[in-house]
Formats: structure tokens, C-alpha cells, sequence
């Protein structure tokens, strides 16, 4: 009888795995290291990532190649004006069997499969983006008053261009919360491009090879959960967001001055949950507070707002949330 792994044997087992997972990775996406990390913590921790880039820098690649390393069934959407719900979810359609007889069939939408993505979310309609929220959340969809469950696991990896706005919607709140990490993807130095020009201009296309099935990656979300948390990253956390709101009690001036409404709930679950997967792939046993700072922009970013008059004077979001990151850090570290 097999003796069952103890939970560091587990975490040292998955972490070593994920080490694969990354170098295949790295055949195909040359640098973007941070990038990388960051989608594969929003999947080990079971949650959804939107890509914030230019055109070029890789984000279609980078899902491309994550389906195919992960073993995930991947289907793409390209969001435009037209695009209507249906052509998401799916739909039922009046079927005249042979003997006369009549009866509706769904069909599935590209929805049904384990790694969607939504390319150009923004350019969709507020009715269609709003077709994602349900199996975004609950990890089903209603159609014609049915439940329908979709795979398992589920996650939707959107991108989304930050300067052409014409023609786009501005994705509301609600959907914007549902999203586990906003990643920015930069454009790359000097020597990461150097090696894209060479990787991609010859006669041979680096490929990928699968390392995860879609099992292994329900295991390894499994593992994640059960990582043990210190009550110091416990309370950094909770310091960090609501420090955020403004009107709380520990906020800062800055965020009371600067910030419209700040970052609920879902902000501390997503910290807990990817700092552990931070550390895990970057073999830690345990997270640490290093861990929660760093992904303070990646998950609060998209879960607040500056005010009206903080925008006309010129703030930005990002420097507000170190601020308040490295106030927290300075509390926490004198505690």
C-alpha cells in the first residue's frame, strides 16, 4: 500500500513540476518572466487573469502556450461590437427528427472548454461581457432556465488593449472584480528582444510540450489551498486592503485624498491565494509578506479607482497602491 505524501513532499513534488511547466513555457516566450508567473499563480490558485498589453507583445501566445503546457482544452473568442451572448454560451435550436417529430438541442458555445480566452474583451457589448460574470464566479452558465455546468478546471485568461479606446466598453466593476490579477505586460528590454528577433525569424518554430493534464492542475490547486499561512502575511494582508478604503479607520491621507472606492473582500482571497502560489513557484514552502507586497498591484489595481479631482491632478493608481504597500510593510516590520 502506497504511503501518502506529507504536505511538503506534496508542495517540493508540485514545485518541481512546475519548474518543467515553466521551461516549457520559456521555449516559446523569451523573457516576460513576471508575466508568466503571474498567470500561472491566478490558475494554481483556481481564479481568471486579464492581460493588459499593446498588440505584439505576446499575450495570445502566452495563452496559446499555457493551454498547451497545463493540458487544458483552450477555445478563443474575439470580442467585437456584434458579438451577442449566444455566441458565447451557446444556444438551443429546433431539430425535425425523421419521423416528423420536433424537439430542441444545444449546442455549446466556445464557453465549454478549460481555458478561455476572450481576446479584446473591452470591444464587446456590456450585455455580452456580461454573459461571462455567471461562469466566471460559479463556474456554470443558465441557458433556456438550465444549469449547465462547464469543465473542469475553468479559467478565462482576457487581454485587453490600454490605449485604443474607440469603440470599446469600459468593463464595469463587477466584471473587473471577478478577475483574480490585472497583469501588464511591458514591452521587453533590449536583450529579451534581441533573442525574440532570433528565436522567431528562422526556418524553425521553438515549440512547447504538455507538462500538467487538466487533473494535475485540480491537485495542484488543491495543494495551494493547503499551504500554511503565518498570521504575519495574515495580517499584512488584511492591513494592506483595508488600508485601501477610504473612510477606514487605518487608511492613510493619501488614499482618503486620492481614492473613490476601494478594494472589497475577493482583494483578501486573492492575496492569500496567490501569494501562496507566489511562493510555490519560487519553491518556497510558505508565503511571506515580500510575497503579499508584491502582488499588491496585480490585484488591487483593478479593484479600486482614484477620485475625479485626484485624476485631474495628475495621481496614478499604481504609485497610491505602493504607498500604501510600503506604509504596511513599515507597520508590520516594526511590529
Amino acid at each position: 500500500m502506497a504511503v501518502p505524501e506529507t504536505p511538503v513532499a506534496q508542495i517540493e513534488t508540485l514545485g518541481a513540476k512546475l519548474s518543467d511547466a515553466k521551461a516549457s513555457i520559456a521555449q516559446r516566450i523569451i523573457g516576460q518572466g513576471e508575466v508568466v508567473d503571474l498567470a500561472l499563480a491566478a490558475m494554481l490558485s483556481g481564479g481568471h487573469a486579464l492581460l493588459m498589453g499593446l498588440p505584439g507583445l505576446g499575450k495570445t501566445l502566452l495563452v496559446d502556450t499555457l493551454s498547451t503546457v497545463m493540458g487544458l482544452s483552450a477555445n478563443r473568442v474575439q470580442f467585437t461590437p456584434d458579438l451577442m451572448p449566444a455566441d458565447i454560451l451557446g444556444s438551443e435550436v429546433l431539430e425535425t427528427a425523421s419521423d416528423g417529430s420536433r424537439a430542441f438541442r444545444f449546442l455549446q458555445g466556445p464557453i465549454f472548454c478549460q481555458l478561455l480566452m476572450a481576446d479584446e474583451i473591452n470591444r464587446a457589448s456590456p450585455r455580452t461581457q456580461s454573459a461571462l460574470l455567471q461562469a466566471m464566479q460559479e463556474r456554470e452558465v443558465t441557458i433556456a432556465g438550465e444549469h449547465r455546468k462547464l469543465p473542469a478546471p475553468f479559467h478565462v485568461l482576457a487581454t485587453q488593449n490600454p490605449i485604443e479606446q474607440e469603440g470599446t466598453y469600459p468593463l464595469p466593476e463587477a466584471q473587473l472584480d471577478r478577475f483574480l490579477v490585472k497583469i501588464d505586460v511591458p514591452y521587453p528590454d533590449r536583450a529579451t528582444e534581441r533573442g525574440i528577433l532570433i528565436a522567431t525569424t528562422g526556418m524553425q518554430q521553438a515549440v512547447s510540450t504538455e507538462v500538467f493534464t487538466a487533473d494535475d492542475l485540480i491537485a495542484a490547486q488543491g495543494v495551494v489551498r493547503q499551504m500554511p499561512v503565518g498570521d504575519s502575511v495574515v495580517e499584512m494582508i488584511l492591513d494592506l486592503v483595508r488600508a485601501c478604503r477610504p473612510g477606514e479607520a487605518n487608511a492613510p491621507d493619501v488614499v482618503t485624498r486620492a481614492v473613490a472606492w476601494g478594494p472589497g473582500p475577493r482583494a483578501a482571497q486573492a492575496l492569500m491565494l496567490t501569494a501562496r502560489a507566489r511562493a510555490l513557484l519560487d519553491g518556497r514552502l510558505a508565503p511571506s509578506v515580500e510575497d503579499v507586497a508584491a502582488l499588491a498591484r496585480p490585484v488591487l489595481g483593478h479593484r479600486m479607482a482614484l477620485s475625479f479631482a485626484a485624476r485631474a491632478e495628475g495621481a496614478v493608481l499604481e504609485q497610491v497602491i505602493d504607498e500604501v504597500t510600503a506604509r504596511v510593510t513599515r507597520i508590520e516590520a516594526a511590529a
